[in-house]
């Protein structure tokens, strides 16, 4: 009777020794001497040509069209005309409306796939309703259509809208109050729509990965999904959530394409007058420089405020047990 009863805690603690190894091996290879060399010349070599460029930015014009900014180091020669001049650039806009617009597009368009995506990841790992799994794989397909193939057709439902047999379903969007100018609906739509499968699948993951019991003791306990999603998912999946914040922010905020398409004039943000910047005919490239700082500044707040959490949130519902 005593050996029947503790076989299965031999077992188990075999099996959790076995696991211990396993992950002791694999630190162990992870933070060699060859792993860590490795991980500091990648990142020389990758972070070489920033340096690069932020140096670039403090050289007057003549040294940069003429030198290259290596030649820093025996002929130093600092200004900081570049960043003024950036500063003063005024074509259709300045580069500060163009970094609030930039705010105005990436806040809501990072805030809304996240709000959709944790209710629907939430409702795909917790939620047992028909055709599920069929649902969410088809969720999880969508991530491999290009940007590219979904901008015409959007274009065209915001402008022409949708009719069925002669009938106007939707008339575009036209989100203009009172003649003002500032209208973001089509971009944080856009936005929205190209993070969500992604942001799904990522938390999903995280939040399937809570454990079975306490979300039962919940229900037992009279808790609807809603009071479980609010007070308990939400505070257990904080990493995840700020990983994809991090992600969504950094790609809303340096977007091009879909800004090129879905703004202009007074909106643009400071991704498409960065590329004013350079002139006609790039006679003023060097302005690029300065303005390039100028514009990641934010980015790197939002990193920096976040990143705690980013490692976390990435391996969230990696492993299980």
């Amino acid at each position: 009777m005593t050996a029947t009863t503790s076989s299965p805690t031999v077992t188990r603690a075999r099996g959790n020794g076995a696991g211990k190894g396993t992950a002791r091996r694999m630190h162990r290879r992870l933070t060699s001497p060859w792993a860590t060399g490795a991980a500091i010349i990648i990142a020389v070599l990758w972070t070489i040509p920033t340096f690069g460029l932020f140096v670039s930015s403090f050289r007057p014009a003549a040294d940069i069209n003429t030198s290259g900014w290596w030649t820093v180091f025996t002929n130093p020669q600092f200004t900081i005309d570049n960043y003024i001049s950036t500063l003063n650039f005024n074509d259709t806009i300045t580069v500060g409306q163009a970094l609030i617009n930039s705010l105005a597009i990436t806040i809501p368009a990072t805030v809304f796939p996240i709000t959709l995506a944790a209710l629907a990841a939430y409702a795909f790992a917790w939620i047992d309703f028909r055709g599920r799994d069929w649902v969410f794989i088809a969720v999880f397909a969508m991530q491999v259509v290009p940007i590219q193939m979904a901008l015409v057709p959007l274009l065209k439902l915001y402008t022409e809208g949708i009719s069925i047999g002669g009938m106007q379903l939707f008339s575009g969007l036209d989100l203009n109050l009172n003649g003002l100018t500032a209208n973001y609906g089509e971009v944080w739509i856009s936005h929205t729509i190209f993070g969500l499968p992604l942001c799904i699948f990522m938390l999903h993951n995280s939040i399937a990965a809570l454990p079975r019991e306490m979300m039962e003791a919940a229900r037992v306990d009279g808790a609807s999904h809603g009071q479980i999603f609010l007070r308990i998912v939400l505070p257990l999946t904080t990493p995840a959530l700020a990983a994809f914040t991090i992600f969504q922010f950094l790609w809303v905020w340096n977007d091009l394409l879909v800004a090129t398409i879905f703004t202009s004039g007074n909106n643009a943000p400071v991704t498409k007058l960065l590329v004013d910047l350079s002139g006609v005919y790039g006679q003023q490239w060097y302005l690029l420089t300065a303005g390039t700082f100028l514009a990641i500044v934010v980015p790197l707040i939002v990193f920096f405020a976040l990143q705690r959490f980013f490692v976390r949130g990435l391996l969230a519902g990696a492993t299980k047990g």
